[in-house]
């Protein structure tokens, strides 16, 4: 066997020594790109939690519509009734 030969112990060690780095490479970005997603999806957690805190405050700060509806037939019998009183 020569070097020029395919199936030399040289030529295999080269070729997976290139095969390795090229694995590594790849690695390494598809560990990079992880880590971007990662990053994002904590950012996002974040919004989302601030999102929901607003969005609760903004429920307990608004008055339900019944209430609303209460007070409004409330105040309209009570014109009603003054009205009716001679007022």
């Amino acid at each position: 066997m020569t070097d020029g030969d395919p199936n030399s112990p040289t030529v295999v060690a080269v070729e997976l020594e290139r095969l390795r780095g090229t694995v590594e490479a790849g690695f390494a970005r598809v560990d990079g790109a992880l880590a971007l997603l990662v990053q994002r999806s904590d950012q996002t957690d974040k919004q989302l939690a601030d999102h929901e805190a607003r969005l609760d405050a903004l429920e307990r700060s608004r008055w339900p519509l019944a209430s609303i509806t209460a007070l409004a037939a409330v105040g309209g019998l009570a014109l009603g009734a003054w009205q009716l009183a001679g007022g």
